[in-house]
C-alpha cells in the first residue's frame, strides 16, 4: 500500500512539474492588431499541404482557431461560417480554421459542419503557439473532455500534453498584417460573421 501510494504521488509530482512548462488560460494573451502575422504550412483533412503566405497573394485570410471535433460549440460556431461563408468570400477573404487534431479528426468535423473552407492539422501546437492561442487546461476540465465529451486528447493530438487553443479569430490583411481579432479566453464567446464581414469592409 506504502508503494502504491508512493507511485501515485511522484506521478501527480511529474505531472505537476510538466504543467508548469506550460500556460494557463489566463496567461495565454494571443496576437495584437498590428502585428505581423507568423507566416506557416499546414497539412488539411486531405493530407495536403497549405501555405498562408500563398493563401495570402489571392487576399485577406480569416484564421479561426478550434479545439476540436468533439467540441459542440466549436462545431456550432464552423457551421455558422460556412452557413454565411459567401459573404466572406464576397469580400475576398478565405477562411481557414485550424486545431491540433490529425486529419482523420479534421475530417470529422467536416462531416459534423459541412465546412467547405480549409481545416488545418497544427501539429505540435506550432500554430497555435505562434499566435500565442495555446493553454493547458485544468486536469479536471480535461477528464471531464476525455470522459464525456470523448475528445481523447492524447490520442488526436500529436503529443501527450493535450493542450489546446483558446477559440480565437485572426483577420489577416494581403500584407500579413493582423487587423482585427476576437480573442476571449471564455470557449462560449465567438466571433460571428456579422462581426467579420464587417471588419473586413474596413479594410477595403
Amino acid at each position: 500500500m506504502i508503494r502504491i501510494t508512493f507511485i501515485y504521488i511522484l506521478i501527480l509530482f511529474v505531472n505537476t512539474l510538466n504543467a508548469q512548462d506550460y500556460k494557463s488560460v489566463s496567461e495565454a494573451r494571443g496576437l495584437e492588431t498590428g502585428q505581423k502575422a507568423p507566416l506557416f504550412n499546414a497539412i488539411d483533412a486531405d493530407n495536403k499541404e497549405y501555405s498562408l503566405s500563398e493563401a495570402l497573394e489571392s487576399g485577406p485570410v480569416v484564421i479561426i482557431f478550434y479545439r476540436g471535433q468533439w467540441c459542440p460549440i466549436c462545431n456550432r460556431h464552423l457551421g455558422q461560417i460556412q452557413d454565411s461563408l459567401q459573404f466572406i468570400y464576397e469580400k475576398g477573404a478565405s477562411v481557414v480554421a485550424i486545431s491540433p487534431q490529425k486529419p482523420e479528426y479534421l475530417e470529422k468535423t467536416r462531416k459534423k459542419t459541412e465546412s467547405e473552407f480549409t481545416l488545418l492539422y497544427d501539429e505540435g501546437y506550432r500554430i497555435a503557439d505562434a499566435y500565442d492561442v495555446t493553454f493547458l487546461p485544468e486536469q479536471k476540465v480535461i477528464m471531464k473532455y476525455n470522459t464525456f465529451l470523448g475528445a481523447k486528447l492524447k490520442e488526436a493530438h500529436s503529443d501527450d500534453s493535450q493542450r489546446l487553443p483558446i477559440p480565437a479569430t485572426y483577420i489577416l490583411n494581403r500584407e500579413g498584417t493582423i487587423v482585427w481579432r476576437q480573442f476571449d479566453p471564455n470557449y462560449k464567446k465567438r466571433s460571428s460573421v456579422a462581426e467579420i464581414v464587417k471588419a473586413l469592409e474596413n479594410q477595403s
